[in-house]
């Protein structure tokens, strides 16, 4: 799911303590010759809010063991976000489908700027200073696959350096 992004540390849940955010449940219809069978899809969240976050989907024909799922589901997808004292290194765009997310640094004490599943992730992850925006679709599971997008692509100012060949003074005078 994350090959086409670099630096991407997959983590695995073991020793963790991860805390899961509901980001929404939808009630799913399927319709047959035998008239209309009810389920539920939920999308959730987990973090250990310290640069660790992941996200699931579960469905089911019950609320509680479609969430269930979704949390499983989480903890196979666990990736490690690099962090700069509480807020992102840089500014950042996302996008997946029609939904497009933006978020940029902030000063201590600013909180997070972000609405929805956007808050849910980035609270998740550990992000406590952020101003965000989110544009196009509002649908959940792509609100929250942008923000992923946007999370993957950060660099700390180390790997910067390692990529470029030069050291960490010449990335902060350039």
């Amino acid at each position: 799911m994350y090959g086409k992004y670099k630096n991407v540390e997959l983590v695995k849940p073991g020793g963790l303590e991860l805390k899961d955010r509901l980001v929404g449940v939808q009630r799913v219809t399927k319709v047959t010759k035998g008239g209309r069978a009810f389920g539920f899809s939920a999308i959730v969240v987990v973090g250990d809010e310290n640069g660790v976050v992941g996200h699931g989907l579960g469905k089911s024909k019950e609320v509680a063991t479609a969430i269930a799922k979704a949390i499983e589901d989480a903890k196979k997808n666990l990736v490690r976000i690099p962090l700069n004292k509480g807020t992102v290194p840089h500014e950042q765009k996302g996008k997946y489908g029609g939904a497009k997310v933006f978020m940029k640094p902030a000063s201590t004490g600013t909180g997070v700027i972000a609405g929805g599943a956007v808050r849910a992730v980035l609270e998740s992850v550990g992000i406590h200073d952020v101003l965000s925006k989110s544009q196009g679709s509002s649908n959940p599971h792509n609100v929250v696959k942008a923000t992923f997008d946007a999370l993957l692509q950060l660099r700390d100012a180390g790997v910067v350096a390692k990529q470029r060949g030069i050291s960490m003074e010449k990335v902060f005078k350039g």
